[in-house]
């Protein structure tokens, strides 16, 4: 099978060309950086310059804005958008509908709650519950 692209126009009028994941078939921009093991839904997108690292999964209709980060086993749920330069920590959840603003940080573990905003610039920290769940609590 050949590799398929799709072309679309940014909003600064500059034609952007995505191919399809190997794993999901999402779309993915030819200068993002994905993981073969990261799984992109066929009705996702990973915008260019952006990272998505290895075991991570991208939802139904999620947005990986441009230069975010996407770290190893992070979950980003229905509808959620990371923002531009935005990080996901790892083994993170971002939930359904909820946003991560441009330059925000989502530490490694937290479980970001279903139509939760993370403030541009803001950081989202693991509550001890969340670190419990991953065992690295006491």
């Amino acid at each position: 099978m050949g590799i398929s692209y799709v072309e679309f126009e940014d909003e600064a009028g500059v034609l952007r060309r995505y191919r399809k994941h190997v794993n999901g078939r999402g779309l993915v921009a030819t200068t993002a950086k994905v993981d073969p093991t990261a799984f992109v839904d066929p009705t996702a997108y990973v915008d260019p310059g952006a990272e998505v690292q290895r075991g991570a999964q991208i939802g139904p209709r999620a947005w990986v804005d441009r230069d975010a980060i996407v770290a190893e086993r992070a979950v980003i749920g229905v509808n959620a958008h990371v923002g531009r330069h935005a990080v996901v920590g790892r083994n993170a959840v971002i939930g359904p509908y909820a946003t991560v603003g441009t330059d925000a940080r989502v530490q490694n573990g937290a479980r970001v709650p279903r139509e939760t905003t993370v403030a541009d610039g803001d950081e989202y920290r693991a509550s001890s519950e969340d670190l419990r769940r991953l065992g690295l609590a006491a």
